[in-house]
């Protein structure tokens, strides 16, 4: 049975009013000032603080699920330098979180192109959540923007112990990742098919190479063009006012993370 992509933004909006109302209440129960005095109030309200923010980014992925129509995406003119910069700063603060490594390698200092930056977004905090889930404390994470021969490239190459190569045939497909062993919870297996329409939705393509015991690296490539269009500051989004990084990372980083100190 084909599955029908606008009942789920449509559910999205419905638990999005539910998880507040939950929210809200929790923070009541355990207020900023009393966990701040009290670790051990501070550590049990980071397990619902976590609970929260995956299920939060779970509602943004079942909303986002418009990217898997693979209809061309609203471009806007942006530079893209500062924009990868900017989501890997923010990814990189959480880094020691996990014990990691980050780097970001880029030759040039600006560079302005057309692309959606809520789906560019989505799918760079996407692969980035995957590289910080299953790579080892002490691994290094790479997130690399390249501009070369009329195209941008955008991988995130982890250390981690790589994928099988039966599955890397379906790697991209939405709900085969669900079947692979991983931190709960397993989310819809949407991330990467995501992904996937994303990069389609730029004009673009998305590949992975791994080789198991040695990492993985997935990289998008789009047409390195401009559009003509106006920015706009208008999200598809919601992180309920919080952090929107942490949120993102949420299915990847430790119950540490949440405490009120990392907030």
């Amino acid at each position: 049975m084909d599955l029908d992509l606008s009942l789920l933004p449509q559910a999205a909006a419905q638990m999005r009013g539910a998880l507040s109302s939950l929210y809200f209440a929790a923070a009541r129960l355990a207020p900023s000032a009393a966990r701040e005095q009290d670790p051990e109030l501070d550590a049990k309200a980071a397990l619902v603080d976590q609970s929260y923010y995956r299920l939060i980014r779970l509602v943004n992925n079942l909303t986002a699920a418009r990217y898997l129509s693979e209809e061309p995406l609203p471009l806007q003119d942006r530079d893209i330098v500062e924009f990868v910069a900017d989501i890997f700063a923010k990814a990189a603060s959480l880094a020691p979180l996990r014990g990691l490594e980050t780097r970001l390698v880029c030759a040039a200092d600006s560079h302005i192109c057309a692309f959606c930056p809520d789906a560019l977004e989505q799918l760079l905090y996407q692969l980035l959540s995957n590289a910080f889930k299953f790579t080892p404390a002490g691994g290094l994470i790479t997130v690399e923007l390249r501009l070369s021969g009329g195209r941008v490239f955008l991988s995130v190459e982890d250390t981690g112990p790589g994928i099988d190569p039966e599955r890397q045939e379906t790697l991209f497909d939405s709900y085969h990742q669900a079947e692979q062993p991983a931190p709960p919870p397993q989310g819809l297996g949407l991330g990467l098919a995501l992904c996937r329409g994303i990069a389609q939705g730029h004009g673009g393509v998305i590949t992975a190479e791994s080789h198991q015991g040695k990492g993985t690296r997935v990289t998008f490539s789009m047409p390195d063009r401009i559009s003509g269009t106006a920015l706009s500051d208008v999200r598809f989004d919601y992180g309920g006012g919080f952090n929107h990084a942490l949120m993102a990372l949420s299915e990847s980083m430790p119950p540490e993370a949440f405490k009120i100190r990392n907030h």
